[in-house]
């Protein structure tokens, strides 16, 4: 006897459902993509399960008994609000795209871009995440990554947008007190603001092995955008991107204090995970973001052919 508790086996259910819709177990086989056997060894499973005879069987043909027309009838209206529910939620899943990022590409290059995304795509709603750290792609929590680095990154998808660069950063009232960084020996009228990895590699490349003392540098903040929000408040000399920061560049609020432009072969990509590569609307921010980038390389040629490539300390 059937326990009201317990509900007979969905695969039971399914074969049922199908063979009912079909009046055939062969047809609801070639639906199901299986056997014929196997739908007749379900059907009488669930026969034998509830209690209930379903069908009453020919040579050629099944026909559902009054009970199995009955369960039918309710069996077929729960998988079609099934198959609905599905596809709603597939299509719910199409309008939001969660990205995540690193902090000084989201705030100073990609958010101000934006609205050109919206414009395009007014159906796809945008969550930006921002985070130092690479986050995993796996999980579902999020759809897609602007990373830094080499690329490679197993099960994920990845697309070159532009190289990480760097390049000594002032506002233009501190412009004579850059040709000090000729000498880093030197003393500063002003301090050296960013990561001083990067101006030990930025002066590495000028061949210099002498660094500037840490008592050249300003205070060291969390963020590259920081570092240059300072630059333009004319608090100090910093080192940074002419590619993230091109909008201060062009509006004339930073200015290049030397015309030296290092990169250590870093890259930012854009990546997904392979398994969402027909995501509708990863593509289209896929695309969209490639035309962003190539338009702010080819924006940028004058110091992109400057660029003198140096390896990072391991």
């Amino acid at each position: 006897m059937l326990n009201p508790r317990r509900l007979p086996s969905l695969a039971s259910i399914r074969a049922f459902e199908a063979a009912a819709r079909h009046g055939s177990f062969a047809k609801a086989a070639q639906e199901l993509d299986t056997t014929a056997a196997s739908v007749s060894y379900h059907v009488r499973c669930l026969e034998r399960e509830t209690g209930v005879r379903l069908f009453v069987r020919f040579a050629q043909h099944v026909e559902l008994t009054q009970p199995g027309a009955l369960v039918a009838r309710e069996a077929t209206t729960a998988f079609d609000s099934l198959r609905a529910s599905f596809l709603h939620a597939a299509n719910a899943e199409e309008t939001r795209l969660s990205l995540t990022t690193l902090p000084s590409l989201g705030t100073s290059w990609l958010t101000p871009k934006l609205g050109r995304f919206r414009a395009k795509h007014a159906d796809i709603a945008l969550e930006i995440d921002l985070s130092a750290d690479a986050q995993d792609l796996s999980g579902g929590r999020y759809d897609a990554a602007i990373r830094n680095g080499h690329g490679g990154w197993p099960g994920l998808r990845t697309h070159e947008l532009f190289p990480s660069v760097f390049m000594p950063l002032c506002s233009p009232a501190l412009k004579e007190a850059a040709k000090a960084l000729e000498d880093p020996q030197r003393a500063l009228e002003v301090p050296l603001l960013g990561r001083p990895d990067w101006w030990a590699l930025w002066y590495r490349a000028r061949g210099r092995a002498d660094l500037p003392a840490s008592s050249h540098f300003g205070p060291l903040l969390s963020a590259e955008y920081l570092d240059i929000a300072a630059a333009v408040a004319g608090q100090g000399i910093a080192i940074g991107s002419p590619i993230l920061f091109r909008t201060e560049i062009d509006a004339g609020r930073l200015i290049p204090a030397h015309d030296l432009v290092v990169g250590t072969g870093r890259i930012f990509w854009f990546a997904y995970p392979i398994a969402r590569e027909q995501s509708r609307k990863i593509g289209a921010f896929r695309d969209w973001l490639a035309d962003e980038a190539s338009r702010d390389r080819h924006a940028a040629h004058m110091f992109l052919r400057k660029l003198k490539t140096v390896e990072s300390a391991p």
